[in-house]
């Protein structure tokens, strides 16, 4: 695949755009029936295997939490996933957009991933009613520098 092609995927894939690779494990956390099968799909496509669920024993290299607004305690979901990453991993929080139920405030999830030791990047559309926040663990954050 030409370099171009790479982008125009990163641009049509989310799971692309937000950093996903072949061979990764991610754990996913906080499945219901109404998470987005198309993004899971996607997910799956770009590290060429399964999301492993909540039970998985091991250490994943990316979380993907699906959180709404009363799901309980915002902060204490990220510091939970947290400890099912590598030092260096990502949590993919996705939340419902604007005007869905479950919808949590901005404001919220910053204050949420600021106090669970994490560095949050811009919200990103992921899906037709889901927007994504990729929150980098401090060892992942010093590496970007």
């Amino acid at each position: 695949m030409s370099a171009t092609a790479d982008h125009a995927e990163e641009r049509t894939n989310p799971a692309a755009r937000l950093g996903f690779q072949p061979g990764q494990v991610v754990q996913e956390i906080g499945y219901d029936d109404d998470v987005d099968q198309e993004l899971r799909e996607a997910i799956e496509g770009a590290v060429e295997g399964e999301l492993v669920d909540e039970d998985y024993e091991d250490v994943a290299d990316a979380v993907v939490l699906w959180f709404r607004d009363d799901d309980g305690d915002l902060t204490d979901a990220l510091v939970d996933a947290t400890t099912y990453i590598e030092e260096g991993g990502a949590i993919l929080l996705l939340t419902p957009k604007t005007g869905r139920s479950g919808y949590v405030e901005p404001s919220d999830i910053s204050e949420a991933a600021t106090t669970a030791g994490l560095t949050a990047s811009k919200s990103v559309s992921v899906g037709k009613d889901w927007s994504g926040s990729r929150l980098a663990t401090p060892k992942a954050a010093k590496s970007k520098r």
